[in-house]
């Protein structure tokens, strides 16, 4: 995999595609517990690019540091060496301001309806209560939970939970999305109805996706590229495929497609091998 470069717009020249996720060379270590304890180095030498508007899902063995990858990109862990940057701008300490993070738990305040739920971040950043509380409503709309709004989160579904969770990260207009397996919880038709709004509302303005999993089916059908992680420790992108399958998509009709059954077969032969990798070394 080539290395990552962060690209600026050149004089008189066209501007190049910008990145709004650059990881540059990126290792990623952390400290072991007692006194004789080794290091782990979740990440190693990483480079990655995540660009404007673009959907990209990361995929690979199972420990093998895709949530470290999201944590980097949100902010939320530093890297040991190597950079971080977001649309150009080197992210040095503190969190990805640009950013919005979908956890693969919902994050709903139970004590909190839906509609305050969605609100909350918008107030925390300034927005008057009643304008928040508006704004919720709208979204609420979009993600198909009209109605709903002065449910708390143990009134509501599964997949009520996740949409008032994916409405409440995209209230706040985030240039960039991070989302750690977001739908693996739902059951397989909840799941597809998700997935299909996931990429409905992506259409309307691009942000620029990071999205964690690991299915392979539901990696192919989303993306515009898939990233292949090698088996863990010290893992690093290893393999990337683009995907040139036609948007917009139905989720469960791409996958009955020729090209997605090529794509898959490609991605797997790579993939395997690391999962085969990561299953010997935890067996030993």
């Amino acid at each position: 995999m080539s290395t990552a470069t962060c690209s600026v717009p050149l004089a008189n020249s066209e501007p190049r595609v910008r990145e709004a996720l650059c990881f540059d060379n990126v290792t990623c270590t952390f400290a072991g517990n007692g006194k004789n304890a080794q290091t782990y180095t979740a990440i190693s030498g990483g480079n990655l690019t995540i660009r404007d508007g673009e959907f990209v899902s990361i995929v690979g063995p199972t420990g093998c540091g895709k949530s470290t990858l999201l944590n980097l990109a949100a902010g939320l862990t530093r890297p040991s060496s190597g950079t971080l940057s977001v649309f150009g701008e080197k992210l040095a300490n503190g969190l990805n301001r640009q950013a919005a993070y979908l956890f693969q738990v919902d994050a709903l305040m139970p004590w909190k309806t839906a509609e305050e739920n969605i609100a909350i971040g918008l107030i925390f950043h300034g927005t008057p209560r009643e304008e928040a509380l508006a704004v919720a409503r709208d979204w609420l709309e979009r993600v198909g939970l009209h109605g709903h709004g002065k449910k708390y989160p143990h009134q509501m579904s599964g997949g009520m939970r996740k949409r008032a969770s994916l409405a409440q990260a995209l209230a706040l207009n985030p240039r960039i999305i991070l989302m750690d397996e977001p739908f693996s919880a739902l059951d397989i038709q909840t799941r597809h109805l998700m997935e299909n709004e996931l990429l409905q509302l992506w259409s309307f303005d691009r942000k620029s996706v990071m999205f964690v999993t690991h299915d392979l089916e539901e990696a192919i059908s989303l993306s515009d590229r898939v990233i292949v992680l090698s088996a863990g420790p010290a893992t690093r992108p290893i393999a990337e495929f683009d995907i040139d399958l036609e948007r917009p998509r139905e989720m469960s009709e791409i996958r009955m497609t020729q090209r997605f059954l090529q794509l898959h077969s490609q991605i797997w032969d790579v993939l395997r091998g690391e999962v085969l990798k990561s299953y010997a070394h935890n067996r030993i």
